[in-house]
């Protein structure tokens, strides 16, 4: 457990927990490094709030089942869900799926309330915490990427994303998975699309040897780094120094030439435009990027990866 000491509520910019926008943090002295917020002292932490449809459908859910004395194991056994998986849906971390919907509302006799949420449940491209980002990244004229564990989700390839979405804790129900697979896609439209938006990578040499990686999304990426206006650059292990060991962070330019940092962690993202926050992350960023190696070398390393395999 992380021991922390609390401080006072204040505002910040777009902080996102589970599926609903915060405008409150709770910072945090930890004595662990998190690399959830900028300094590796602080991490944004948030009370956890769920989508609002998911959480009222499941809360109806609830209040049916109780009401004509259906057990969760009942109900998850004639809809083929554990109880605890009816237990997340009703409490909204998982969305209620349309099956637990329709043999609910045969077993509590609802007469089609419960069935009728299926029009208004859907599943999202984007887990809710990031869709400021998501927004904030189809306007960006230049983008700078640097990532410890996963490959940045602009250059994934659809079985490394399936993968990756599939084997999500709690577990995704398969339309959701699909939803995301397919947002996750769409999104790599931004490498090509006119005009051209300027994008770098630096990646930390565990992204290369993640469990979901294979010869398919490192040939990928050799591709990508073949583009004008992409560069990929690997920060092998000998050469990180402290501050490359942070986490994983973004910066982003507009059209606007409005400039936004954005850290992403499990359950928490942090989008800001704080020019002090901006500062510190660029700054962080020329460090690691001076650090890695360079574009033709960068290129040998994933090929002599690709040849390993």
């Amino acid at each position: 457990m992380v021991a922390r000491q609390r401080y006072p509520l204040r505002p910040v910019n777009c902080v996102r927990h589970g599926h609903t926008l915060v405008r409150t943090e709770l910072r945090s002295v930890v004595t662990e490094g998190i690399h959830a917020s900028v300094y590796p002292t602080e991490v944004v932490a948030v009370s956890v709030q769920y989508n609002p449809t998911w959480r009222y459908s499941g809360n109806q859910l609830k209040r049916w089942r109780m009401k004509a004395n259906v057990s969760r194991e009942e109900l998850g056994a004639a809809s083929n869900y554990a109880p605890d998986t009816i237990k997340a849906m009703e409490q909204g971390v998982r969305m209620p799926t349309g099956r637990v919907l329709d043999v609910a509302d045969g077993m509590c006799g609802a007469d089609g309330l419960l069935s009728a949420a299926k029009d208004y449940v859907k599943a999202e491209k984007f887990p809710p915490r990031a869709q400021d980002f998501m927004e904030y990244e189809q306007q960006a004229v230049s983008l700078w990427w640097y990532e410890v564990v996963l490959i940045p989700g602009l250059l994934q390839t659809e079985t490394y994303a399936r993968r990756l979405i599939s084997s999500f804790v709690p577990p995704l129900d398969d339309e959701t998975i699909e939803e995301r697979v397919t947002g996750r896609l769409e999104r790599t439209e931004l490498l090509t699309r006119k005009p051209m938006t300027a994008f770098s990578f630096a990646l930390y040499e565990p992204v290369l040897r993640g469990p979901h990686v294979d010869k398919d999304q490192l040939l990928h990426l050799l591709e990508m780094g073949r583009r004008n206006n992409v560069s990929i650059q690997v920060l092998p292990y000998g050469r990180a120094m402290s501050s490359a060991l942070m986490g994983q962070m973004v910066l982003l330019e507009t059209q606007d030439r409005e400039r936004f940092a954005y850290a992403d962690g499990s359950s928490v993202s942090q989008l800001t435009s704080d020019v002090e926050v901006v500062s510190s992350y660029t700054e962080r960023l020329s460090v690691i990027r001076a650090e890695s190696l360079g574009s033709e070398g960068s290129v040998r390393f994933i090929e002599q990866m690709v040849d390993e395999l």
